[in-house]
Formats: C-alpha cells, sequence, structure tokens
C-alpha cells in the first residue's frame, strides 16, 4: 500500500520554519517560505534530518507543527 498524506488549506505558520524543514519550495525558490502554495510545491514536506515525513520526535513534518513546541526544532539563530 503506498504512503498518501492529505493536505488541508492552514493559515501560515506564526514560527520561523525549522532550519531541517524541506521542501520543493526550498530548490525552486532557494528558500523555505511558511505558507501553503501549490505553484511552489511546498505541500510535501520532510525532516532534513530523517529524511522522511516523519521526524525524529515521531510527529508529523509539515509547516505549522515543526515549530518552537518539538524537541527536534532549531531556528535560524541557533
Amino acid at each position: 500500500m503506498p504512503f498518501e498524506k492529505h493536505y488541508n488549506q492552514l493559515e501560515p505558520a506564526e514560527h520561523e520554519p525549522c532550519i531541517h524543514l524541506r521542501s520543493k519550495a526550498i530548490y525552486v525558490t532557494g528558500e523555505l517560505k511558511p505558507h501553503h502554495s501549490d505553484e511552489d510545491g511546498s505541500h510535501y514536506c520532510w525532516c532534513n534530518l530523517t529524511q522522511h515525513v516523519i521526524g525524529p520526535d515521531k510527529s508529523d513534518v509539515e509547516h505549522r507543527q515543526c515549530g518552537p513546541g518539538r524537541e527536534c526544532y532549531r531556528d535560524s539563530h541557533g
């Protein structure tokens, strides 16, 4: 059975994205924007640490969920 992930339209995240968060957008635009847009391919995200849609803390990887409340979250300030 193939893996499927479904997305709902969400409001932009209120925090800076985790430095480990990756999406197609970073390879197209050169930056990871904290919003969901069909045009930049940012719906499909993965963690650069695990190379998967599940982070090191065994939780889903998404723009809004990869924030300061997670143990693995790191911002660009250190």
